[in-house]
Parts: structure tokens; sequence; C-alpha cells
């Protein structure tokens, strides 16, 4: 296991633009305090302009994030409604939405396992990094492999529960290198951590924070270029 990093702790992800592909996000919320933009894409694939989180999930992601890049550009792509449940080809048009609007990054606190979805996941990362777009998401959870997080190209995370909200570790597996962070969002006050939201979802959001920060001082903003710099 590598040491213990918080990243570059002068900057703040200042110009970064960061897709955050969950429920939503509730804007007037005071751990986000504003979002950039943003779109709802629903089961057809359709675009919609409420992008309202009704769930919660989405607004404590982005929480996190801007917790440790606080001036980072959120925008909300919603693919979430009434559960935290979704369709292949609503995520793969969420990540094209990503690309097309000059995102930086993409935030996916959300994965799936099944096997089948593997090529069409790794097309649509493929072809956003062809356009610049680096994506975070969770790589292996309690020992399931899930994607997009475990394709090449994509910024895998696993969760790590005895590591500090304002570090990560960067770790070699199998021939890459794979972050683990903690899967605790932004604390609320009054609130126990252990009741709180939690998992690999925040796991992957802390992470993000911290992609940011690299991004933001990053030359070309390449994949290769800011796992370097995370992994330093």
């Amino acid at each position: 296991m590598g040491p213990d990093m918080t990243g570059s702790s002068a900057a703040t992800g200042r110009g970064v633009r960061i897709a955050v592909v969950d429920s939503g996000v509730h804007a007037a919320h005071p751990h986000v305090g504003s979002v950039a933009g943003g779109v709802a894409i629903d089961e057809d694939g359709r675009e919609h302009d409420d992008y309202v989180d009704r769930l919660g999930h989405g607004t404590a992601v982005a929480a996190a994030i801007k917790d440790k890049a606080p001036d980072a550009e959120i925008y909300a792509v919603k693919v979430f409604d009434r559960s935290l449940s979704t369709r292949l080809t609503t995520l793969v048009a969420a990540i094209e939405w990503a690309a097309r609007h000059g995102m930086h990054l993409v935030n996916l606190s959300l994965g799936t396992a099944r096997a089948e979805h593997e090529r069409a996941l790794d097309e649509a990362v493929r072809r956003a990094a062809s356009q610049g777009l680096v994506i975070v998401a969770a790589a292996e959870d309690e020992g399931v492999r899930w994607l997009p997080g475990s394709l090449p190209g994509v910024i895998g995370v696993q969760l790590d529960v005895t590591c500090p909200r304002d570090e990560y570790r960067a770790v070699g597996v199998n021939g890459s290198t794979v972050f683990r962070a903690s899967g605790f969002p932004r604390e609320i006050p009054g609130v126990p951590p252990e009741r709180n939201l939690n998992g690999i979802s925040f796991a992957v959001a802390n992470m993000t924070g911290f992609v940011a920060r690299a991004r933001e001082t990053a030359r070309n903003g390449s994949i290769d270029e800011i796992v370097r710099a995370l992994a330093s």
C-alpha cells in the first residue's frame, strides 16, 4: 500500500468542470452552494431541464466533491429519478452529454457488475477519452468488479474504511494504479458518521475532488498525466 496523500493542497479545482452523473443536485444545499448547469436524461434517452435531486444521493455526492474542490464547477446530470437505478443506454447518453458539453471530469458514483455491458461501456469510455473527458468511477467493491470503473482509461476507485476523508491512497492492482478513499461524505452536524450515507459512492466522490485538484494544475489534462500527479 502506498502512503496517504492529500493531493495538491493549494489547488481548489478552479476552472474544472465536473459532471455528477447521479440523481441530480439540490443546488441550494449549503454544502453545494451552486450548480453551473445540468440536464436530466430519461430511460428513453430524452433530455429534460429538471435536474433537481429528489433522492438526496446526488446532492451528497456533489457536496463531497465540493468539500475537496470548492471552486470546481458542478454540472448535474440526472439519470436516477424515483430510485437509484437506471438503464445502460441512459448511462451512455450521460457520458456522451458530458463529453459534448466540454466537461473535464465525470463522477460516476454508480456502476454495474453485468459483464454483458462491458463492450458498450468500453466504447463509451474510449469516445469520451478521445474528447478529453476523464471518468472517475468505482473499480471494485466487496470483491465485485464494477463497470466502467474497472476498465482501462477510467480512474478506478476502491473503498478504504481506514482512510481519513482528507486523504487518499494509490495502490498497484494488476499493473494499473487504483485509488482508495474514504466512504464517508461531508459530516452533518449532530449526525454520527455511521448514521449518515456512506459507502463506495462517496469514496468515488471524495476521489473526484482530489482528481479535480490535479486537473486544475495539469498541463494537458490527460488521464495519464493526472494519474501520475496523483500517484507521485
